[in-house]
């Protein structure tokens, strides 16, 4: 007998999709980095994993919240670009906000208090939101493209 939580994840994923979900994770990790190293110099990328690391976390875990639950590998999901870009924003723009608000209220942000930082927290937002959102569309766009 499936779960409720079961048949639900059942029509949200597709194993079609998984080399959809390989390669956004992979522009994800790699947009991210590319970001934290225009911020901190590309030897911190090496020289500080761990910070990288932090980095990374709280996006990729509101990507594998938001994504499934979107619909982001459904088999949609897997058949066209005109379904799978959409998806794929969709899923970016929440998963944003939980990357940003994990930084903030867990220890991921090292930055002090939110007080008087809301301006600078809003540009970062806009800023990951663009390039996710552009960096996910032109991986998808590819992948059908060149398939």
């Amino acid at each position: 007998m499936a779960t409720s939580t079961g048949s639900f994840l059942d029509g949200r994923i597709d194993a079609a999709a998984l080399p959809l979900a390989l390669g956004d994770v992979l522009v994800l990790v790699i947009l991210l980095s590319l970001g934290t190293a225009r911020h901190n110099g590309f030897a911190y990328l090496t020289e500080n994993p761990v910070g990288l690391a932090l980095t990374l976390l709280p996006f990729l875990i509101g990507w594998l919240v938001a994504a499934p639950l979107i619909g982001a590998y459904s088999a949609g999901a897997a058949e066209s670009a005109k379904a799978a870009i959409p998806l794929a924003i969709r899923s970016w723009i929440v998963a944003d906000v939980i990357g940003v608000a994990l930084r903030v209220a867990l220890p991921f942000d090292s930055n002090g208090p939110l007080a008087g930082r809301l301006l600078p927290l809003a540009i970062f937002f806009g800023v990951t939101l663009v390039v996710g959102v552009v960096g996910l569309g032109v991986w998808r766009w590819l992948y059908f493209k060149l398939r």
